[in-house]
C-alpha cells in the first residue's frame, strides 16, 4: 500500500510540473498560447547587506586595567598577544574611557556620552535623575542594533552592565538586555562583576549554569572564550561570507581576582620591589617604548597612599602577593583573547577584521582599600597581617573575593595621577588602545597621539563599515553621535584629532577637555571614607580647587597652572558646567534612594519547587528585617535530602536544608558559620511543615544592604524553629546582607554553596509543595 501511495504521489507531482508555465532564462514566465499567464519570477524578501568588503569587527574591553599595566604598555604585566596586535596595527597613547564600568560601556556601545544614555554611574547604583537612570533609550541606537541592520551578525561575551538592576530578572523586561540593544546573541554575565568559579550565566535571555566545576577545573574567561569561538566556527559554517561584530568583554581583570595558581606563580617576587619603585622602572620602560614623550615627567604618591618603605616586612608579603594574583590574571586574560583571535585567523579571515581592542575601561581599581581585601577584611573589623598571610596562598582561588592594595591601581597608571573613579585626572580616564586592521592599517606598529575618547569607537566602526549613521533608526529620531570617527588616523600619524571638547564626571570627580587644555577637580579619591558610590552633599561638591593642565606640553599632567592662567581656568568652568548640563550630568552626586524593584511593596512572597536563580534585588528584602518562612515539603520513603530555600554563597547567606532527615538552618557570616540550628526528632515520611523565625536584634548597630561589592554588616539576632507543630531549640546568629554575585533558589543552592555541610547544588530530592517567606 505505501509503494502503490508514494507511485501515485510521484505521478501527480511530474503532472503539476508538467503543467507550469515554462520560463525564460531571464526569470520571467513566457506567455501560453492564449497569454494568460504573464507572472515574474518568485521573488523573496532580501535582508540587509553590508558594503562590499566590510569589514568584521571584533571589540575588546578589559575590566578594571591602568594604563600601565601591560607590557605593551611599558608595564610589568605579560601581554604577548595585546603586544602582537600592536606590532601589525597602531597604538593610541591618548585614548580616554570615562573612569567607571558601565560609563564607559555605554559610551563605547552608543557613541553618545554616557549621561546621554543614562549612564552617569554604574547600573547598580543607578539615581531617579536623567543622566544617571540606566534608561538607555531607543532615541540613541547601539552599534549592534546598527550594524545588524546593515548586514551584520552580532554576538556579546562575557560583562555586559548596561542594564536597569531592577530589569535583572525572570520577568523582564529585556528591553535593555544585549538582545534587545543589537546582539543576536549574548553569553555571560548581566551585571558589574561576577565570581570566575561560580558565575551566574546567561545564554541570550535565559540563566544557565557552568557546564563544569572548579574542581575540574571552571574558569569563567575561559568558558565564554570557548563559546565565543564556538559561535565564529557556527557562524562560519553557515554564512561565511556575512562579516560578524563580536563584542568580547570578560569580568577580568575586575575584582574578585581570580585565577589559578599557575597564572600567579609567574609573577612570584616580581613586585617585592613595591609600588613606588615600580613606578620608576615602569616609566624607564614606557620612554623606551615610546609610549610616553620623552619630557613626560612621574608625578608624584598622593597625599593618603602610604610610601613602600613605611611598611611591616610581612606587610610587604602581603601586598606583594595581591599584585602578583592580579598579574596572573591579566596575563591569563591575554592568553584567552589570543585563542579567540587565533580563531579568527584559522577561519581565514584575520586580514579583512578590525580588532579595537581596549585595556581597560577605566584606571586600575583602588577599590580595595589601602590594605587590600579577602574574606577577612569584607566585615571592616581590623584583621592582623599574620592571620591574613597564613591564608594569602588562597588569594585567587574560589575561597576568597580578594583585591589589591590601592597603591597598585596607582602604580599601574603610570606615570598619572589618579585611579579608577578619578574623572578628574588621567589616571582614571586614560587606558590603552590598540587597532588592528591588516587589510587595511600599512602603518604597522606606529603610535598614535591623537585625543581619542570611548565615544569615538562607534563612528569609526561606522566609517570603517561604509555606514552613514542615520537621523531615524527603527522609526525612531536620533540624537547625534558625540564621538568622531578617527579613521583618519591610520594613514595621517600627525593630523590633528578631530575630537575637540570633552567633558568627564563620576562620583563627584569632574573634568573638562579643549584642545589640549584640561581642567579637572577632584571631590574625593576611591580609598577616602567618601569613596566609592558615596553620597555626598552638594555643600562641599567644590570643598577642592580646580585644577589647570596644558595636555599639549605636560603628558602626565605634573604642572598645575590654575594660578598660572586663570582665565583659561574660568573659561574651561564654563564650559564643563555647559556640557555637563547639555548632557544631563547634574547632579554631580544624585541622592541613592531607593531604586524601583518587583518587591519593593511586597511582603509576601510564595515560591513553587524550581524557582532559582533570582537575584537580591528582587528577592524578599530581608536584611536587618524579622521574617518568617514557612515551607511546606512531601519526603519520600527513602531520600528526601536536599536545600529547601537558600540565598548568598559561602560568603555570606542563609540555607534551609534537610540532612539525615533533620531539618537544618544555617547562617554563613563572611565564610564563617555564625549560626545553626538542627530538629531534634528525624522527619518521617510524607508531608512535613517547617517554620522559621528570624529576629535580628532591631538594636544593634550595624550597616546593612544588599551591597553592591559583597556583604557589609551583621546583626545579631535569634532564630525559631518549628517542624510539624513541635517547636525546636532556639538559636542566636548574626543576620547578614548578601553578596552581589549570588541567588536565592528554591530547591538547590546554585552557585557556591552557603553551608560546607553540602556541595552544590545540593537539589531537593523530596518534593516542595510552596515557601512561603513574610516580612515582619
Amino acid at each position: 500500500m505505501d509503494k502503490l501511495f508514494l507511485s501515485m504521489m510521484a505521478a501527480a507531482f511530474l503532472f503539476t510540473l508538467a503543467s507550469l508555465p515554462a520560463r525564460a532564462q531571464d526569470g520571467t514566465t513566457r506567455q501560453n498560447s492564449n497569454g494568460t499567464h504573464n507572472a515574474t519570477a518568485p521573488q523573496w524578501p532580501q535582508g540587509p547587506q553590508a558594503a562590499t568588503g566590510a569589514p568584521n569587527v571584533v571589540l575588546i574591553l578589559i575590566d578594571d586595567v591602568g594604563f600601565s599595566a601591560t607590557s605593551t604598555f611599558g608595564g610589568v604585566i605579560a601581554t604577548p598577544t595585546f603586544e602582537r596586535l600592536a606590532k601589525q596595527g597602531l597604538r593610541y597613547n591618548e585614548f580616554h574611557v570615562n573612569s567607571l564600568c558601565s560609563p564607559t560601556r555605554a559610551a563605547l556601545l552608543s557613541g553618545r556620552n554616557n549621561h546621554e544614555v543614562g549612564f552617569g554611574t554604574v547600573a547598580e547604583a543607578a539615581a531617579g535623575y536623567p543622566g544617571y537612570n540606566a534608561q538607555w533609550s531607543k532615541n540613541a541606537a547601539s552599534v549592534a542594533e546598527v550594524l545588524k541592520a546593515n548586514g551584520y551578525s552580532t554576538a556579546a561575551f562575557g560583562k555586559w552592565h548596561n542594564t536597569p538592576l531592577w530589569e535583572v530578572s525572570p520577568a523582564g523586561p529585556f528591553d535593555h538586555w544585549p538582545t534587545g540593544r543589537g546582539f543576536e546573541h549574548f553569553y555571560g554575565f548581566i551585571q558589574g562583576y561576577d565570581n570566575q568559579y561560580y558565575p551566574r550565566l546567561f545564554r541570550d535571555t535565559v540563566p544557565v549554569e557552568p557546564a563544569s566545576t572548579p574542581q575540574q577545573g571552571y574558569n569563567l574567561t575561559t568558558d565564554i572564550t570557548n563559546d565565543a569561538i564556538h559561535w565564529l566556527h557556527a557562524h562560519d559554517a553557515v554564512a561565511s561570507n556575512k562579516p560578524f561584530f563580536l563584542y568580547y568583554a570578560p569580568g577580568a581583570t575586575h575584582t574578585p581576582l581570580q585565577v589559578s595558581k599557575e597564572w600567579i606563580a609567574k609573577y612570584k617576587g616580581k613586585f617585592d620591589q613595591g609600588w613606588d619603585k615600580l613606578r620608576e622602572e615602569t616609566f624607564a620602560r614606557q620612554k623606551q617604548l615610546g609610549v610616553i614623550p620623552a619630557n613626560a615627567e612621574l608625578t608624584p604618591r598622593p597625599p593618603g597612599l602610604p610610601a613602600w618603605d613605611s611598611l611591616s616586612v610581612d606587610e610587604k608579603r602581603l601586598v606583594s602577593h595581591q599584585a602578583e594574583v592580579y598579574a596572573g590574571f591579566a596575563e591569563q586574560t591575554d592568553f584567552e583573547v589570543g585563542r579567540l583571535l587565533q580563531a579568527i585567523r584559522e577561519e581565514g579571515k584575520g586580514d579583512n577584521t578590525l580588532v579595537i581592542e581596549i585595556f581597560g575601561d577605566n584606571g586600575g581599581s583602588a577599590e580595595g582599600g589601602i590594605e587590600g581585601s579577602d574574606l577577612l577584611t569584607t566585615t571592616g573589623t581590623p584583621e592582623s597581617v599574620n592571620n591574613r598571610l597564613a591564608v594569602s596562598d588562597e588569594l585567587g582561588s574560589e575561597v576568597f573575593m580578594n583585591h589589591y592594595a590601592a597603591a597598585w591601581a596607582w602604580a599601574l597608571g603610570t606615570p598619572f595621577q589618579g585611579t579608577k573613579q578619578d574623572a578628574s585626572h588621567l589616571g582614571g580616564t586614560r587606558d590603552p588602545l590598540v587597532i588592528s586592521w591588516p587589510a587595511r592599517i600599512k602603518a604597522a606598529g606606529e603610535i598614535r597621539t591623537q585625543f581619542q575618547h570611548v565615544n569615538d569607537v562607534a563612528p569609526t566602526i561606522y566609517e570603517a563599515a561604509g555606514i552613514t549613521f542615520p537621523d531615524m533608526f527603527d522609526g525612531v529620531k536620533q540624537i547625534p553621535l558625540e564621538g568622531s570617527s578617527f579613521v583618519y588616523t591610520f594613514d595621517h600619524p600627525y593630523e590633528p584629532s578631530h575630537h575637540h571638547v570633552q567633558y568627564f564626571a563620576t562620583s563627584g570627580n569632574r573634568a573638562i577637555y579643549k584642545d589640549g587644555w584640561w581642567a579637572g577637580n577632584r571631590y574625593s579619591s576611591t580609598w577616602e571614607p567618601r569613596g566609592a558610590f558615596s553620597p555626598g552633599s552638594h555643600d562641599d561638591i567644590d570643598r577642592h580647587p580646580w585644577e589647570l593642565y596644558n595636555l599639549n606640553e605636560d603628558y602626565s599632567q605634573a604642572h598645575n597652572l590654575a594660578a598660572q592662567y586663570p582665565e583659561k581656568l574660568k573659561e574651561l568652568e564654563t564650559l564643563f558646567n555647559q556640557e555637563a548640563e547639555r548632557n544631563h550630568a547634574f547632579p554631580l552626586l544624585p541622592e541613592l534612594r531607593q531604586q524601583p524593584s518587583p518587591s519593593l511593596d511586597r511582603t509576601i512572597f510564595i515560591y513553587r519547587e524550581g524557582v532559582e536563580r533570582l537575584p537580591s534585588h528582587v528577592a524578599p528584602q530581608i536584611v536587618g528585617r524579622p521574617h518568617q518562612i514557612n515551607a511546606d515539603v512531601i519526603l519520600p520513603a527513602k531520600g528526601g535530602e536536599g536545600v529547601i530555600l537558600a540565598q548568598g554563597s559561602r560568603y555570606g547567606g542563609f540555607t534551609l536544608f534537610i540532612k539525615d532527615r533533620h531539618v537544618v538552618y544555617e547562617v554563613n557570616a563572611y565564610g564563617k558559620r555564625s549560626g545553626k540550628i538542627v530538629s531534634v526528632d528525624p522527619l518521617p515520611d510524607g508531608a512535613t511543615h517547617i517554620e522559621l523565625q528570624v529576629l535580628p536584634d532591631l538594636a544593634a548597630s550595624g550597616a546593612f544592604s544588599n551591597s553592591i561589592q559583597g556583604p557589609r554588616g551583621v546583626r545579631p539576632g535569634k532564630v525559631l524553629l518549628n517542624v510539624n507543630g513541635k517547636q525546636q531549640e532556639e538559636v542566636f546568629a548574626n543576620i547578614l546582607g548578601f553578596s552581589g554575585t549570588e541567588t536565592l533558589d528554591v530547591g538547590s543552592d546554585l552557585g557556591s554553596a552557603v553551608s560546607m555541610e553540602y556541595a552544590s547544588p545540593n537539589r531537593f530530592t523530596g518534593r516542595i509543595e510552596t515557601v512561603k517567606l513574610e516580612l515582619k
